[in-house]
């Protein structure tokens, strides 16, 4: 069989926005981790090992957030991962209207510390966070990382 040469195969693009949605339950919080390592994975995404277990974590303490925080009043969340060329978002929403802050340190408290430990992540790999309010009175928490750690 004689041989023609071959067109090189197109990159698979792993860009794109994925939402899924979760019951506000604890058993929650490693299934949607799981779900996006697994996203990460199937997709292709080129992302740093050390950026990747910082979006993981920050993915868990968002979610348990959610779950401990706002149950009550949203009995269901959204997930959202978006991917561009060099960045990636996660970002957690439900329906509860009151809008989280990061606390400060306090060392008596066992709890209270997910929100500062997300930002702490995030500015160190040098992305971004914030919380939004939705229009239909919920919020939206997220945070953006580059895909790879900053030098």
């Amino acid at each position: 069989m004689e041989s023609r040469g071959s067109v090189p195969a197109r990159p698979v693009s792993y860009e794109g926005v994925w939402r899924f949605t979760a019951p506000a339950v604890d058993v929650s919080v490693p299934q949607a981790r799981h779900a996006v390592r697994d996203l990460l994975k199937r997709q292709g995404v080129p992302l740093d090992e050390d950026v990747a277990e910082g979006l993981l974590l920050i993915v868990s303490e968002l979610v348990t957030n959610a779950v401990k925080h706002a149950a009550l009043l949203s009995p269901e969340l959204a997930v959202e991962v978006a991917v561009g060329e060099e960045w990636i978002r996660v970002s957690v929403e439900d329906n509860h209207p009151y809008r989280p802050t990061a606390l400060e340190t306090d060392y008596a408290q066992t709890g209270g510390r997910g929100l500062l430990l997300v930002r702490e992540i995030t500015r160190e790999a040098g992305g971004a966070c914030d919380v939004e309010h939705t229009a239909g009175g919920g919020k939206i928490i997220w945070a953006a990382l580059p895909l790879s750690p900053r030098p």
